[in-house]
């Protein structure tokens, strides 16, 4: 595999964006250790301003192990509507270098620079271009990294914060990444890099040296993943459309840890409606309706059903769900729950001759419309009414738009 010598890929990476967000919307917070929360019972630090990072506070701590770190840490309650809008507004920003754009998270975005450096003076000016056009605008911060691809770009963005600017080229590579250590590549996590570890491989150096055939005995056909990866080397281009996704789910962490079957079949509907109202927003429908439990001890397991037929019909993804949980007898209380589905293919919009159906389908287009026009949840289940209503945190994976999977 060969790196494209001409490709130029610049991340954008924002500075603890919903806690930079909160600190200019609020001048009071500038300059002071603040942490985002959620408004839930049990809830954890989504972001944390440089103040609180400085007292060692961390994100997904609780609020009592925050205060801990930092007793006179102020808390913040989340705002999705703030972070959302100043994302699409950042998106218009990157448009103007580049139609090449994936808006990855919430707060990262990878431009391809390839057709487009030329008219803007090369990537470092596009990057100083962006860091001061977002400074302009918001007054919040951004750290730019740039390489030969993605992996590259985002190992630059993550060395260079808070802040910064790092391009690293395709003849600077070899050097950048000799005693690089292996967990600060994009994609190794703490379990790969304890393996890694084991085997005496600790630096990205090494690691590219590395026969990928003993990689593949280690590690399956991912060694030949990380084989690349200690070279540099990523074949993962920027997708500026987003494609067919694969399944549609979402996932919650609970307020606190349920048993009751009826509070469990409260959430899976609220669930399976927030996938169903997804997959017709955007036209899809699934052939296989799978259900995720999580455990208080954070022992996970997932279970699918295979259908007949394709669906995105709220009811019968929810029927289909509490078949699964009938299956099964829990163990133990339940901490998270999930429900997706997959095997998608195009709704056609075609018209049922079973009046009982249409009439479902007229009445979850008419929620939708509803629910779109006036916030989501504004016309809900009556059965998951029933139960307290939680207040979501945004999932930093959160995309402006498009089919994201949230599991």
């Amino acid at each position: 595999m060969m790196l494209d010598d001409q490709r130029t890929v610049l991340l954008v990476d924002m500075d603890a964006f919903f806690a930079s967000v909160e600190q200019q919307v609020n001048p009071a917070l500038r300059g002071k250790p603040i942490a985002v929360v959620g408004s839930g019972h049990r809830t954890v630090v989504t972001t944390r301003s440089y103040e609180a990072r400085a007292y060692g506070v961390k994100t997904g701590m609780n609020i009592w192990e925050a205060k801990q770190a930092c007793p006179h840490i102020i808390l913040v309650v989340g705002d999705t509507d703030k972070y959302t809008h100043t994302c699409r507004e950042l998106a218009s920003v990157y448009g103007r270098f580049t139609p090449d754009l994936e808006i990855y998270s919430i707060d990262e975005a990878f431009l391809d620079l390839t057709a487009t450096q030329h008219l803007f003076g090369g990537p470092e000016a596009v990057g100083s271009a962006i860091k001061k056009e977002i400074k302009k605008m918001f007054g919040i911060n951004c750290t730019v990294g740039i390489g030969p691809n993605m992996l590259i770009a985002k190992l630059a963005g993550d060395i260079a914060k808070p802040d910064g600017l790092l391009r690293v080229k395709e003849a600077e590579l070899q050097g950048f990444l000799e005693d690089m250590p292996v967990g600060q590549l994009w994609g190794i996590g703490r379990k790969t890099e304890a393996k890694l570890n084991n085997m005496g491989i600790k630096t990205c150096g090494e690691l590219g040296r590395t026969p990928a055939s003993l990689l593949r005995n280690m590690f399956g056909i991912y060694g030949e993943a990380l084989h690349d990866m200690g070279r540099g080397i990523s074949s993962r281009q920027v997708v500026a459309e987003e494609g067919d996704p694969k399944s549609i789910g979402h996932s919650m962490t609970l307020p606190k840890d349920i048993h009751l079957r009826h509070e469990i079949e409260a959430h899976l509907l609220r669930l399976s409606e927030k996938v169903g109202r997804r997959a017709r927003k955007y036209g899809f429908m699934g052939s296989t309706v799978s259900v995720v439990f999580r455990y208080p001890d954070f022992e996970t397991f997932s279970m699918q059903k295979r259908l007949s037929f394709h669906t995105n019909d709220t009811h019968l993804i929810y029927s289909n769900v509490l078949d699964l949980l009938d299956s099964i007898r829990l163990k133990d209380r339940i901490r998270l729950l999930g429900v997706s589905i997959s095997g998608l293919l195009p709704d056609t919009g075609q018209l049922c001759l079973i009046k009982s159906e249409q009439k479902r389908r007229d009445l979850l287009k008419a929620m939708d419309d509803l629910n779109s026009r006036y916030g989501d949840h504004s016309v809900n289940w009556g059965s998951y009414m029933a139960q307290k209503k939680r207040a979501d945190v945004i999932s930093p994976a959160w995309r402006p738009e498009g089919v994201r999977r949230s599991m």
